[in-house]
């Protein structure tokens, strides 16, 4: 397995982990914490299938616009729920899916990239996916996310940082703070590795 294929795999098991923690966590906890819980659970399972490498699995020329309506229903969902940190999130997902679109190599060609993964670096293009500023306005969000996120994983200092992370929902992953905040560090990390990969 060479490098990049490395890369994505090991992307798909901490998604797939994470996204498995989030479901067992949704049995418990109150309504809001189980819904947001199964949000997240959805969010982690769309980020490892997207995350497959495209050499051993070759995504449908359909995939996009799987991920596209269902990411788009779950940013709406999102945003008359007032989660603002799950609306970008999902957006961001639909965001990396139509950059899927008319890629040259989307119709059964799969070639390795820079990291192996389906959509994005995981086929052959000769141009940047997506819009340069909108790209790097997510990775700013996302890399402020994972380090706010990450401050709160210090022993001692949890309630000396900022309040909340920016955008984050408290009840996110019911359960146990640092088990919570590591799965947000988690999902962070993943989007992050994703989004440079466009």
């Amino acid at each position: 397995m060479h490098t990049p294929s490395l890369v994505g795999w090991l992307l798909v098991l901490l998604c797939a982990a994470t996204g498995g923690y989030c479901l067992t966590r949704s049995r418990s906890g109150s309504p809001a914490q189980r819904v947001t819980a199964r949000c997240e659970a959805l969010m982690a399972v769309g980020m490892a299938v997207m995350a497959l490498p495209a050499s051993v699995v070759p995504p449908p020329a359909w995939s996009p616009w799987v991920f596209t309506a269902v990411f788009g229903a779950t940013a709406l969902w999102a945003l008359v729920r007032r989660h603002p940190h799950h609306a970008v999130g999902a957006l961001a997902m639909v965001y990396m899916a139509l950059a899927m679109v008319g890629m040259p190599d989307m119709a059964g060609h799969p070639a390795a990239g820079v990291n192996g993964m389906t959509g994005m670096a995981g086929m052959t293009h000769s141009a940047p996916a997506g819009v340069p500023l909108l790209t790097g306005l997510l990775l700013a969000y996302y890399a402020v996310y994972v380090l706010a996120a990450g401050v709160r994983l210090v022993p001692g200092d949890a309630g000396a940082g900022p309040r909340a992370v920016v955008g984050a929902e408290r009840g996110a992953c019911a359960g146990p703070p640092v088990v919570l905040r590591a799965c947000q560090v988690a999902m962070g990390l993943g989007m992050l590795a994703m989004l440079l990969a466009l």
